[in-house]
């Protein structure tokens, strides 16, 4: 029961009116008292938070907590991709050829995800992840590779929740949610991170502009439920190395490119 209460509040799943209720309660002082039984419903790792559990004053301020330097080790080897965020890892495949996706029963064509043919053209028979971030993770997000910030823009007017419920339900919620999108020019061709909002909220801030990427630097955070994909072009090299329900760590290595070009 607690738990189904602490997913209302963070991941507004429900009617717009309740969600917007359920946020302006998070985000008040009168939501500090449901900070420590969120953290024990959740076994959240206290130690690893930049600030003592009693320094927060809402419960949305502790959800978007900051951690400690050091928290999360970057491996920087230059063959590795690292995981873009704290979360499990949902989905993991080559797109197909066709530029479509399957994920929880819809089908999706990356032109849909990315708003634009020409945008999608380069992930043709190449690779992507979905990360899951549940209330329990940490939901700042980092650049999983080294490169050079092509373009960043912003697609979707409706939102629908991003847990197993809402991909269930929604109207391919990938395709119509709110979410800002990242393109990168790597020295492993392109990639494309896709920053999905919560429900009926603009959940994603940014807090970077520059266009220099640096593997396991932070950008932005999530202020409610959220879900990152990440598109790979296709090299002929890369391969995961964890399996589809791997729960990961910002940092932690997700996939390698077996020759650098």
């Amino acid at each position: 029961m607690k738990k189904m209460l602490f997913n209302h509040f963070v991941e507004l799943n429900g009617h717009p009116v309740s969600a917007a209720i359920l946020k302006t309660i998070a985000s008040s002082r009168l939501s500090r008292k449901l900070i420590k039984p969120f953290a024990r419903t959740y076994r959240i790792n206290e130690g690893e938070a930049e600030f003592p559990i009693e320094h927060y004053d809402s419960l949305q301020s502790y959800f978007t907590r900051n951690l400690k330097k050091g928290s999360r080790p970057i491996d920087l080897r230059p063959n590795t991709l690292i995981s873009p965020v704290d979360g499990v890892v949902t989905e993991l495949r080559t797109i197909d050829m066709n530029q479509t996706l399957m994920i929880k029963n819809h089908l999706y064509s990356i032109k849909q995800i990315l708003g634009d043919e020409k945008r999608a053209i380069p992930f043709k028979g190449g690779f992507f992840y979905i990360f899951y971030l549940s209330p329990s993770h940490y939901h700042h997000f980092h650049y999983p590779f080294n490169g050079e910030l092509c373009s960043r823009y912003a697609l979707g007017t409706t939102s629908f929740p991003v847990n197993d419920l809402g991909l269930r339900l929604g109207n391919q919620p990938f395709a119509t949610n709110y979410r800002i999108i990242s393109e990168l020019s790597t020295a492993n061709g392109r990639m494309t991170m896709i920053k999905v909002g919560a429900l009926n909220v603009n959940s994603i801030h940014i807090m970077d502009s520059s266009t220099v990427c640096t593997k396991g630097e932070e950008f932005g955070y999530f202020s409610f439920g959220s879900t990152v994909i990440l598109f790979l072009e296709n090299d002929g090299s890369f391969r995961p190395t964890v399996p589809v329900g791997s729960e990961v760590k910002v940092g932690q290595s997700v996939g390698e490119w077996i020759s650098l070009k």
